[in-house]
């Protein structure tokens, strides 16, 4: 994975007044944190941020902080984000948490899941393919993190899945996620799924059955009379 070079300015710690002048000047409001330093305070161009995010929607985004005074860089380093605190009815971005890491130590990420190519059993089969994971946890080395992890599903065939332990991961990259857990699988069509249920519904018992014709045979004689 590529850093992404962002020039962020320092900021002063406290002041709800200055945050909202931060917000109307459409900047973002964030925090620095981690990497044995104090928490440094910053602010960064909302537009500029949101175009990065939007290119990489979805997946673990490097950046490499420039950390700005007005036109003297203060510090450079590098950062993953924590956190991103939105408005719960506009859904604006209004404050971000940025970690900052080791470029030589492995961290854990998530990154997406994807399918490739079209399982057997719904090609040939008319079965359906249910993604049940999405994301997969991995830790590695910052630079390692993929873009998104890629599972060839053209194999499977109806009634098949595919767990995390069945996943080839890229060199350098693991995971601590239960190794059981469906990622894939192929379920039958459902018109096939509902004759089996109508099958293995238990049929209706003898008694019934004989109570159930006597009692419309005397609802046969009463309207004859």
């Amino acid at each position: 994975m590529e850093e992404i070079k962002l020039d962020v300015q320092l900021r002063d710690r406290v002041g709800t007044r200055k945050i909202k002048s931060i917000r109307r000047a459409d900047a973002v409001p964030a925090v620095v944190y981690g990497g044995g330093k104090e928490v440094t305070t910053i602010k960064l161009d909302r537009r500029t941020y949101e175009k990065i995010m939007r290119h990489h929607q979805g997946q673990s985004v490097l950046f490499h902080l420039n950390v700005m005074e007005g036109d003297k860089s203060l510090k450079d380093c590098s950062v993953i984000v924590k956190e991103e605190q939105h408005d719960p009815v506009t859904d604006k971005l209004l404050h971000i948490d940025f970690k900052q890491i080791s470029l030589t130590e492995e961290i854990e990420v998530t990154v997406p899941i994807e399918a490739k190519g079209d399982a057997d059993g719904v090609k040939n089969g008319g079965g359906s393919l249910d993604h049940a994971m999405w994301e997969l946890d991995i830790i590695c080395l910052p630079m390692n993190i993929p873009e998104k992890i890629q599972v060839n599903v053209t194999s499977l065939k109806i009634g098949d899945a595919i767990h995390v332990k069945d996943i080839v991961l890229p060199q350098g990259i693991r995971t601590k996620h239960d190794l059981e857990a469906i990622v894939f699988a192929v379920f039958p069509p459902m018109r096939e799924e509902i004759e089996v249920a109508e099958e293995e519904a238990p049929s209706e018992p003898e008694v019934l059955k004989e109570k159930k014709v006597k009692e419309e045979a005397k609802a046969d004689v009463k309207t004859e009379k």
